[in-house]
């Protein structure tokens, strides 16, 4: 939590300080500076607005600054001597995230999807809250078990309804990014919805999901090297900051 990140922030400050080391004050300008420059553009009022509207001096402002470069030299120091990603963890790492790295444009899905119209020119008088309802309630059929082509037929108002909402190997190119998304994240035998958007609303049964094309771990190797060693420095550093907790005597006061 909160706490537990200040506390180890002092301990990290108080380790530096027992080390004798000091921070150059030209290394603390450098980065305010470079904050100032990307990310306000270099404007100054902008800058000293942010400032005021924190209720920070500048002088406040550099003592963060310089405790920031702190953490971050201590960091880098415990990660130096980091071991190597071994090759049996290279492996696993891109196992794991293969899918992740995939071309997406590459998807093609095939789902049934039923429109509910937020205004159905065959029942003028239904406002669009009657026509969520009935969205809602074509879900809870569905997940009971009736049939969704049925229910597409019955009450889908688009050019798939005679075919049971059926849309086969659709190019995930040729989806909106939003409704491509939902459907790959609902997963394969899934309902989704009903999803909302201006027109009215849809309810969608996820058949099956192709994925696009993943990369070999050649063509992503120093990638995967790179999450593996940001993985273990992070243990690495865990492990040498446990040890400081424990020996740590803090005064922690409400």
């Amino acid at each position: 939590g909160v706490l537990q990140e200040l506390i180890d922030r002092r301990i990290i400050l108080d380790e530096f300080k027992q080390l004798g080391a000091e921070m150059r004050s030209s290394s603390v300008e450098e980065e305010v500076k470079r904050q100032i420059r990307e990310l306000y553009n270099g404007d100054q009022a902008k800058f000293q607005e942010e400032l005021k509207r924190n209720r920070l001096t500048m002088e406040g402002f550099r003592e963060m600054t310089k405790e920031k470069l702190v953490v971050q030299a201590m960091r880098s120091q415990q990660f130096s001597d980091a071991p190597p990603p071994l090759p049996d963890e290279v492996r696993r790492e891109y196992d794991e995230v293969k899918h992740s790295l995939r071309d997406t444009s590459g998807d093609v899905l095939t789902f049934r999807k039923i429109f509910i119209p937020a205004m159905d020119p065959q029942q003028p008088a239904n406002p669009p809250e009657v026509q969520l309802a009935l969205a809602e309630d074509i879900v809870r059929r569905a997940s009971a078990g009736e049939d969704f082509a049925a229910l597409a037929k019955e009450h889908s108002r688009d050019a798939f309804a005679a075919d049971g909402g059926l849309q086969e190997n659709v190019p995930r190119a040729d989806l909106s990014p939003e409704f491509a998304a939902l459907v790959v994240d609902g997963g394969e035998g899934r309902l989704v919805g009903p999803l909302r958007d201006r027109e009215g609303f849809t309810v969608v049964q996820v058949i099956r999901i192709e994925h696009g094309p993943v990369p070999s771990l050649e063509q992503v190797r120093e990638a995967i090297e790179q999450r593996v060693s940001r993985r273990k420095t992070s243990a690495q550093y865990e492990r040498w900051m446990e040890s400081r907790r424990k020996r740590a005597m803090i005064d922690i006061r409400d």
